[in-house]
């Protein structure tokens, strides 16, 4: 899973992989190490009916209704946005580059674009 912060915008970015342990455990996180910090970064349904987030005790955590986490995991949806006054969020299947990248993308969806 990836993460990308600019301004107000928060987005997640998550593989193959990372999308079939979602949608098996409802819950997903990463963690960055800042010398004695870390900052976790998690994806985690929830009952409720829009995306939204949380940051506590050094924690990100994106909350993704059950019911978009479901179609998300067994359809061709990319992903799901949600803007409210302060906050645009944007949490999407992370497809692969169409330009050389030295990270490994073997996890990465196919990118549509690819075909054209």
């Amino acid at each position: 899973m990836k993460i990308r912060i600019k301004g107000n915008s928060l987005r997640y970015r998550l593989t193959k992989g990372d999308i079939d342990q979602f949608s098996k455990k409802g819950y997903i996180e990463e963690a960055i190490s800042f010398a004695e910090q870390v900052l976790i970064y998690a994806l985690q349904c929830y009952t409720g009916n829009k995306l939204s987030a949380t940051f506590n005790d050094n924690k990100i955590t994106f909350l993704m209704p059950e019911i978009m986490a479901k179609q998300w995991a067994s359809t061709d949806i990319v992903g799901f946005e949600y803007r409210d006054e302060a906050l645009f969020l944007l949490v999407e299947k992370d497809f692969k580059c169409l330009d050389n990248v030295a990270e490994d993308q073997s996890d990465n969806y196919p990118n549509p674009l690819a075909r054209q």
